[in-house]
């Protein structure tokens, strides 16, 4: 499995290719912007995407899902709580706004334990509703994309239309604390130190997730 982080210039948003080095097949994870640099750079690393994977329905990460579908016939996933929102009128609104086009409709709705085969590679859906109700993670042995659920040294945003905190928390501590620790986070915006981090280190460190300390100082 070939990894390959790129850094989209609007809202310092990570796409992410995943390839299948026996097959030459990726999935693209969130492609929003830049979507012609996005698939010259998956060219030019020598695979051809199959697969578009929408860790949830923001537009900021699926304002590319129409001009990739376009150029590469790929198939479109996402969780299918979170599939209304592709169709919504604010999300065609804004993905024009950022640059992008209104997504066409998923092939595949997920759901929490799914797997995805990208050629000989197998992907697990971590369903981790809180930043959105459909929002995912993307596991594969070794590392896990976290899109708006988790980032290096922050959480996602609560405050948007079907978030909460009290859900994303259980999210994190439930279905991504329990991986482990070496697990590599790959997260969905460059909002950290980093530009990725692992479980262990985002379990320790992360001021967001850290119970609370007790008593009086």
């Amino acid at each position: 499995m070939e990894i390959r982080q790129i850094r989209l210039n609007r809202m310092a948003i990570f796409c992410y290719m995943v390839g299948d080095e026996a097959t030459g097949t990726c999935a693209l994870i969130d492609p929003a912007f830049d979507t012609k640099r996005i698939l010259a750079e998956t060219s030019r690393r020598g695979f051809r995407p199959t697969h578009v994977i929408n860790t949830h329905g923001h537009s900021d990460h699926t304002a590319g899902n129409a001009a990739v579908l376009e150029a590469t016939h790929a198939r479109l996933f996402i969780h299918e709580k979170d599939a209304p929102r592709l169709k919504g009128r604010l999300n065609r609104v804004l993905s024009r706004v950022m640059g992008g086009k209104g997504s066409p409709p998923p092939h595949v709705l997920l759901k929490d334990g799914d797997r995805i085969r990208v050629g000989e590679t197998e992907l697990t859906v971590l369903h981790t509703p809180g930043h959105t109700p459909g929002s995912i993670c993307i596991y594969a042995p070794g590392h896990l994309f976290t899109g708006d659920t988790l980032f290096v040294s922050a959480v996602g945003r609560t405050d948007l239309r079907g978030g909460s905190l009290e859900v994303l928390l259980r999210s994190i501590r439930e279905k991504i604390y329990t991986l482990p620790g070496d697990t590599v986070v790959w997260p969905g915006h460059d909002y950290g130190p980093e530009p990725k981090s692992t479980v262990a280190a985002e379990m320790s460190t992360n001021p967001f997730t850290r119970p609370a300390k007790r008593g009086g100082a």
